[in-house]
């Protein structure tokens, strides 16, 4: 895996969470959805909301990932990190996250 496509499984990751989050048809819906769906909302407050979770999750996850990257501080100390693979295979070294997250999270 390279370091755009971590970056990018991120960002699936963060979209996947926003989308079952606002689902309410979904067999098993999550904690979040059922909360949502329990506010009654209409079309313009639940886009409000929407747009509102979203750019928590985008801070969240950039946040994290800058973190890992040494870009950020995370809980205070700011170091970076190397990430490997399940095989040891080096996956991202210091400063090879930074522009990929920006790009997915900020670049829409």
């Amino acid at each position: 895996m390279s370091p755009e496509e971590f970056v990018k499984n991120f960002y699936l990751e963060k979209q996947n969470i926003l989308d079952s989050s606002f689902d309410y048809q979904m067999e098993y819906k999550s904690m979040t959805s059922i909360k949502i769906e329990e506010l009654n909302l209409d079309e313009i407050q639940t886009k409000k909301l929407k747009e509102i979770v979203s750019g928590l999750l985008t801070d969240t996850f950039y946040t994290i990932l800058l973190g890992l990257d040494g870009s950020a501080s995370i809980g205070g100390i700011q170091e970076s990190f190397k990430i490997y693979d399940e095989n040891d295979n080096l996956l991202s070294t210091h400063g090879d996250l930074e522009g990929y997250a920006y790009e997915y999270f900020h670049g829409e």
